[in-house]
């Protein structure tokens, strides 16, 4: 299975970028896909879910940060609007994927997001 992350860049504060996000691969289902972000010198931490029921997003980003996609078609986005200079950092999507032989979570390498002040 892979994910292949797409959409960072280098914008200034206030801006917005769209990522995208697409799995591949020994695929059965698809039970969930999101986002997380790593800044510099800090931990990863999740932005934002989306699954059949509905989506999840977190309170960091909320109101300015929305996403859409759908799990059945392996492919999600992330709408970044009013992006702010503390968004900078990696962005990685990940899949709850069920195949033939198991259910684990999958990573893609990242896309890098940086927001100038």
């Amino acid at each position: 299975v892979q994910l292949q992350a797409s959409g960072g860049g280098l914008v200034q504060a206030g801006g917005s970028l769209r990522l995208s996000c697409s799995a591949s691969g020994s695929i059965r289902s698809v039970n969930n896909m999101g986002w997380h972000r790593q800044a510099p010198g800090k931990e990863r931490e999740w932005v934002a879910t989306i699954r059949s029921g509905g989506t999840t997003i977190a309170d960091a980003v909320k109101g300015r940060f929305t996403i859409s996609g759908d799990t059945a078609q392996r492919t999600i986005y992330l709408q970044m609007n009013d992006l702010k200079p503390e968004d900078t950092g990696v962005y990685y999507c990940n899949a709850d994927v069920v195949n033939r032989a198991s259910r684990r979570d999958y990573w893609g390498q990242g896309t890098q997001v940086t927001v100038s002040s």
